[in-house]
């Protein structure tokens, strides 16, 4: 009923239809959010089994953190998906893609081992999902003309990430 109502309203003050082509400003990419997800994967893992083999927590306490950590997994696993395909989807065209033709292959493997994340609770897996992000971080600014460079996040998990070199 609402869509009929604002069709109407839209017909009597000849309102036209825009749209846009993107789902944020252009120009407004960066793959860093999807650094900061997969790189959280790899940390809640290791809460995970630091929780596990702590044995002077209550049940209760174990089961808990376990329970949110397990949630917050799959919140940043879905996360880098999400980052991932916005980037993949919006931001590379044709001249992209003949630059990098790896990126549908890299961007499918982001897809394919955030699930394995989501599913499982190996660190491997987790690692490798950073890396295959990174893969595409470096791409993506290579895109850009920006050089990047791999330094050692200055937090847990204290792993490799790219930066643009700015």
């Amino acid at each position: 009923m609402l869509p009929s109502i604002i069709k109407t309203f839209e017909t009597q003050l000849n309102i036209s239809t825009v749209s846009a082509h993107c789902d944020i400003p252009c120009k407004i990419y960066d793959p860093s959010t999807a650094i900061i997800a997969a790189l959280s994967v790899v940390r809640i893992i290791d809460i995970m089994k630091e929780t596990s083999n702590n044995s002077s927590l209550p049940p209760l306490e174990q089961t808990n953190t376990l329970m949110r950590c397990i949630s917050r997994k799959e919140e940043e696993a879905e996360k880098v998906k999400h980052e991932i395909r916005i980037i993949w989807g919006d931001y590379f065209k044709a001249p992209q893609f003949e630059s990098h033709p790896d990126a549908h292959e890299i961007a499918h493997q982001i897809m394919l081992k955030s699930s394995a994340c989501k599913q499982g609770a190996d660190r491997t897996d987790a690692e490798q999902l950073l890396n295959l992000v990174n893969k595409f971080a470096e791409i993506f600014w290579t895109t850009k003309n920006i050089k990047s460079e791999r330094k050692v996040c200055p937090y847990p998990p204290e792993l490799p990430v790219v930066y643009p070199s700015l």
